[in-house]
């Protein structure tokens, strides 16, 4: 049934109820989200009872997740009620290890949203729970952990270095070989008599020197995740303007996966401004899809004054085919 469906974008999940009607207890099918499996259900008494379970399988019993979350509660009238749980962060391994209610009674349509701000695998054994936001991805070959580890050890050292980088507030030294074939950019400037040649000095004044560090670890196989996801957009303009394909594509999917009301916006002008076709799509429906143009509408108003006229139409297009007269 399509009543029991929950859609999800990012780490929003949202299910649309379109009649609760006289029955007093609703069950999802379930939905996938990190690497579980999950249900919503919902039940009416006094109050209205949300929980959110795993689905019963071996990876939530040999890997229960430990969620932090919101869930939001709205009605779908045009007199729009909204009801915002605290933040909960919890173990969850069946149905009872979670539920909030809500001190109102719904009837007919409502939409019930949780939007997941950690996933983290509970170390059954003991020890620290690992968050499963970023991944490190696929484990890399011994041959290659040890070309990277060499690679890291010429960067950090500056093994035979034979180029200046100038940033914002400092300077680094780099290998022209290196930064030559990961973009085409570098690699004219090294390959014509252009200045950059001749001095063996690139100046990148609009990064910082942090930020153009975080590139360079990238470029030489050995940035971390948590320098990745603190410097991405500093990353996507590098990208951008020195043509590394693989890198606006890895900053694009990660600027996807945590959209939420305080980004979208943001999110949303640095798509169009570099045409990210899959980021720009997935703010669209964020904010029309799911709903979520309300809750960034005291924001909405300067976002207008200053955004591109083609991508206010774009928006304006996107209300028409979301739109449902009552």
């Amino acid at each position: 049934m399509a009543d029991s469906r929950v859609e999800t974008i990012s780490r929003l999940a949202q299910w649309r109820i379109e009649n609760f009607g006289p029955c007093s207890y609703k069950k999802s099918d379930p939905f996938k989200l990190g690497i579980w499996n999950w249900h919503l259900s919902v039940e009416k008494n006094r109050y209205l009872y949300i929980r959110l379970f795993p689905e019963p399988s071996r990876l939530s019993k040999e890997q229960p997740p430990i969620a932090r979350f919101v869930v939001r509660v709205s009605n779908a009238g045009t007199n729009r009620r909204l009801y915002i749980s605290p933040v909960h962060e919890r173990l969850l391994r069946s149905c009872e290890d979670f539920v909030w209610y809500v001190d109102s009674t719904f009837h007919g349509r409502f939409i019930v949203d949780v939007e997941f701000l950690d996933l983290k695998i509970f170390p059954l054994n003991g020890g620290e729970a690992n968050s499963i936001w970023p991944s490190d991805g696929m484990m890399q070959s011994i041959s290659a952990q040890s070309t990277l580890r060499c690679l890291s050890r010429m960067l950090d050292e500056g093994i035979h270095a034979d180029v200046v980088i100038n940033t914002a507030d400092g300077t680094l030294k780099a290998h022209k070989a290196v930064l030559s074939a990961s973009s085409p950019v570098f690699q004219s400037m090294f390959h014509h008599d252009l200045k950059e040649k001749e001095s063996s000095t690139i100046y990148i004044q609009d990064m910082s020197l942090e930020s153009c560090m975080a590139l360079l670890s990238y470029l030489y196989g050995s940035i971390k995740p948590e320098d990745f996801w603190k410097h991405r957009l500093a990353l996507l303009g590098a990208a951008n303007k020195y043509d590394i394909a693989d890198l606006k594509d890895a900053c694009e999917d990660s600027l996807l996966e945590d959209i939420n009301s305080g980004n979208v916006l943001e999110r949303l002008q640095e798509a169009w401004l570099y045409q990210l076709n899959k980021l720009k799509k997935g703010c669209l429906a964020y904010l029309f899809d799911f709903g979520k143009i309300y809750d960034v509408r005291d924001e909405i108003n300067n976002f207008f004054r200053q955004a591109d006229r083609e991508l206010m139409l774009e928006m304006f297009q996107e209300v028409l085919t979301v739109w449902k007269p009552l």
